[in-house]
This record gives C-alpha cells, structure tokens and sequence, in this order.
C-alpha cells in the first residue's frame, strides 16, 4: 500500500476547503496529476433499462473514464449514490449505479430463494456486460456492501477493487449469521430476525412512515441514547421519527424513495435478509476466503451496526487477516450509518483519492 496515505482515519467532518487540500496534498504525495475539482460541472446523468439475463434493470450512469459500479442496500435505490456519480464521473471516471434485484424498477421476483448473492452477483456481472464494461472499481452500502464484498470474491476479473461502506467483510464461516445470533440467545431481540418472519412487510407500510424513519433513527442525528441499536427492540428504526426527514437528506430524495416503495412494496428488499441462509449453503467452496484487491472500508462511528460488528474500532491488522490489501479504514466521527448523504462530500473525497492511488487500467 502507498507508505504515505494513512492506514486509520478516526476524524470528525471537515470543510470543504480543508477536505480539498487534504485531498490534493494526499494525490500530489501519490504522484498523481490533481483531479478536478469536485464542484466541477459535471456530465449529463444517463437513464438505461437493461436487459440483464433475461431480466430488466434500471441503471443510471455518468461520465466516461474507468468505471465505478455503486450498489445501494435495504430500503434503497440507485439514486442514493447521486453526489458521489457526480464527483467521480467530473473526475474522468464512468460512475454507474443500478436499482438492486427487488427495488425499484428493476427485476422483482417474489421468490426469497432467488436473492442469495449467485443471482446478485450474476446481475452486477450482467450490467457489466450489457454496458461493455470489462472491469470496474465496485462500491456498496449495507446489503450493497455484502454483495460488493461477494462479487469481488466470485469474479475477481470483473472487480479490480472494492469500497465497503458501513459493513465491513466477513467470510463464510461454519454457521450462517442467523444460526449465530440464535446460538449466541439474540433470536428475540436482533432485529433482522424478526424481519425474515412471513408478512413482516406489513411493517413498513405506509412507505411515507417508515422511509424517513429508517433514514432518521440509524443516522448520528437523533441523541445517542435514542439512536437505533440493532439488539434493542425499544430503539427500533422504525419508530416514527420525529421529522419529516433528517436535516442532511435531500429532499428530492426522500421523496423519490418514499414514491419507489410505494410502488415496488417492501418484499424484495426483505428477501435479502430471507435468503442469507441460502447463500451460505451455496458457498462452501469459499469458506474462510479472503479478498485480495485493492479495498476501502468507510464507517460512521454513531452507526448502531457497525458497533454491533466491531464495538471497538478494529486494528488495520485485524481488518487485513480477511482483507490483506486493506489500503486503509476511515472512521468517521458524528456520522451514522447513511455515510453517503451525512457526509457526502468527506465520502467523496475518500473515494477519489483511493480511485486515484489504483493503478491505471
């Protein structure tokens, strides 16, 4: 990894400016040519609906250059990535994000067993293909950070790099994560566990509720003591939210979430978590594997689950048993789990400077 970059990044939300000239400083160390600059105009957004085997995919896209494949999580859409498609795509780079299998308006099926990361997987690789993309840098959030995670696993000729955003890596190990939390007496109080129950969708109904409560109760804008805890019933995150939506949410965008759910419903982004178990009896073959490319993890330190993963920050040694060329962990101070819009532009530079330290393609 360059010597001269960081490893660790435990700092609060900087300006602008100062995040400017860290990112300059850091990219002149590197001996690279300076990137645009981020509020540079950047090109037209593109709408496609792809034919991705066999199946429909909504896909939006900007600028040319290298590509970076964005994957959003649970509850989510393609449009969650617009500040970062605008910062890469000025910087001369291909930014292409896609509504995941069962969100949006793309590919629904109602089969939980047709949500294990084989299909998901199969679905990057197939916007790949459609679009002539031979190889791209590939960034998730949540559920899009697990299957970003497995992609680069499965079809590392397709993935020269990853960018994991609130979820860090974990490999396949002898029991399947609901099977663990049972084992470990948490089967009543963590709260994927009771969303895989049949019907559970009901929950989330009316989208104009539980959308900005989602986005609200897991972020660093509610007081500590009142923030979601993934194994505490009482601190759910879909309690009504005390706001229309979070100071840091554009409104457009909440908008545009709430619209996508009200038509698409909640059950494909719930087979997510359904098929976990199924995933795990698919992949023996990489058990305890690690991931070998270039890689980022990004994690805002208010965020319920990632305390939940690692209640301390984890070491650069700890992360590199399962991610050898782990270039380096941010963790972000009065950031929860919505990194991508609580601190877009902190998000940003991170994903220039590392896109930039890659090694040209």
């Amino acid at each position: 990894m360059p010597s001269n970059l960081p490893t660790t990044d435990t700092s609060a939300p900087q300006s602008a400016a100062r995040r400017a000239i860290l990112l300059a400083s850091s990219l002149a160390g590197l001996g690279l040519a300076p990137l645009p600059s981020m509020a540079a105009e950047a090109p037209p957004l593109r709408r496609h609906k792809l034919r991705v085997n066999g199946e429909t995919f909504h896909v939006i896209e900007q600028g040319s250059g290298p590509a970076v494949l964005f994957c959003h999580g649970f509850p989510d859409t393609a449009e969650t990535w617009r500040s970062q498609m605008r910062a890469v795509a000025a910087a001369g780079y291909r930014a292409v994000a896609l509504d995941m299998r069962g969100f949006g308006d793309s590919f629904a099926p109602p089969d939980a067993s047709q949500y294990t990361s084989l299909h998901i997987v199969g679905d990057l690789v197939g916007v790949l293909d459609a679009l002539k993309i031979d190889s791209a840098v590939i960034v998730g959030h949540d559920w899009g950070a697990d299957h970003a995670q497995r992609a680069a696993l499965l079809r590392p000729d397709r993935f020269r790099a990853l960018v994991s955003i609130s979820i860090p890596y974990a490999p396949r190990g002898d029991i399947d994560t609901w099977s663990d939390l049972r084992k470990r007496g948490l089967g009543e109080r963590y709260y994927a566990l009771d969303w895989i129950r049949p019907g559970r969708e009901s929950l989330f109904a009316p989208a104009a509720k539980s959308i900005p409560a989602i986005l609200y109760w897991p972020s660093a804008s509610p007081l500590p003591a009142q923030r979601w805890d993934p194994v505490d019933p009482a601190r759910s995150m879909l309690r009504p939210a005390p706001v229309a939506a979070p100071s840091w949410a554009d409104p457009a965008y909440v908008r545009h979430t709430v619209q996508a759910f009200d038509k698409s419903g909640f059950q494909g982004g719930l087979n997510y978590y359904r098929a976990l178990p199924i995933t795990f009896e698919l992949t023996s073959a990489y058990r305890n594997t690690v991931i070998r490319q270039p890689s980022l993890y990004i994690w805002g330190a208010a965020d319920g689950l990632c305390r939940f993963f690692h209640p301390t920050t984890p070491s650069l040694e700890q992360l590199r048993r399962t991610q050898p060329n782990l270039v380096r962990q941010v963790r972000l101070e009065n950031v929860g789990h919505w990194v991508q819009h609580e601190a877009a532009e902190r998000l940003n530079a991170e994903l220039l400077a590392f896109l930039g330290a890659l090694a040209p393609r």
